[in-house]
């Protein structure tokens, strides 16, 4: 059963379909085996599901101390696994309680391209209802996950955040560069991802590489055309971050996948590379059997059940 948190970050958004032999069952809240632990293997600090960790200091903290920790981040990370029911509910807590302080928040979303942002504004705006922001926003096509997983969280956002950017590159882009490269992009379909689109990072291609070894798919044959897919997308995120931080100056809680998160090389110092900003990267991690926590992960891990 596949649990690699980048397969559900990389691989299915290509598609746009879930692979049935590799969807995990629904998580029941807090649900890991008795004997489920997390190390940090530098201090030897162990933890159990539901604990959130600070992975910098290597100690479980309280909900309300995490909360203080990223009160003050001017762009919060918070991660998932697309599909588990737990992870989403715990982004409803966190959010809300982000947003009690400073209602001037906006939330950037991987879940639909950029070119959708007329069908959210007018869904923000109420000028549409929900089903038909479902629909015109094509979320079947763009996103693909099961709505509802998501409905509580677009509630509070739409009645409480200050707006909702589409953050994502269009999927039919994103995979002709996962065929044919960035090369094989016509100027319009260029013009619709980041300008700026750097391959250079010797960790983050070495990661994916072992992603695509477990994971290649016959209609992705091509590493580097793979590779070259994911920094698109993960450079038109970091970009519409940074350009909603040039023209408005507000504080933005950004949801994706963790594989986007996972020791910052992908979406966060990306953003960091374009604006000098604070902030911080919370991860929502199954836990199931042993884990190993690494402190250059993200700044904190709340480990769910599995």
């Amino acid at each position: 059963m596949c649990r690699n948190p980048f397969f559900y970050a990389i691989f299915l958004p290509f598609f746009g379909v879930l692979l049935s032999s590799c969807a995990p069952k629904p998580p029941h809240p807090m649900q890991a085996p008795e004997a489920a632990t997390a190390v940090i293997e530098e201090s030897g600090a162990t933890f159990r599901a539901g604990e959130i960790v600070d992975t910098q200091a290597g100690e479980s903290i309280a909900f309300a101390e995490l909360i203080q920790r990223l009160r003050d981040q001017n762009l919060v990370f918070v991660g998932e696994i697309h599909n588990n029911a737990e992870h989403h509910l715990l982004q409803v807590q966190i959010l809300q309680r982000l947003l009690e302080d400073r209602p001037e928040t906006a939330v950037g979303i991987e879940y639909l391209p950029q070119t959708v942002q007329p069908v959210v504004d007018h869904f923000m705006s109420e000028t549409i209802d929900e089903i038909q922001f479902f629909y015109q926003a094509d979320w079947s096509k763009n996103w693909g996950f099961d709505f509802h997983l998501y409905r509580p969280l677009f509630h509070v956002i739409r009645r409480q955040a200050a707006g909702l950017p589409a953050l994502n590159a269009p999927n039919a882009v994103i995979k002709t560069v996962a065929r044919k490269g960035l090369q094989g992009l016509t100027p319009e379909q260029r013009n619709q991802i980041a300008d700026a689109i750097s391959l250079d990072n010797a960790e983050h291609r070495a990661v994916l590489q072992e992603v695509f070894k477990t994971h290649a798919h016959s209609r992705l044959p091509d590493f580097e055309f793979f590779y070259q897919a994911q920094c698109a997308r993960d450079a038109t995120m970091a970009e519409n971050i940074a350009a909603d931080r040039k023209a408005h100056g507000r504080r933005m809680v950004v949801f994706c996948g963790n594989g986007h998160l996972d020791k910052r090389f992908a979406v966060p110092a990306r953003v960091q590379s374009r604006i000098p900003i604070d902030s911080a990267v919370l991860l929502l991690k199954p836990l199931q059997g042993s884990l190993r926590l690494d402190p250059d992960e993200a700044d904190f891990v709340w480990l769910t059940g599995g």
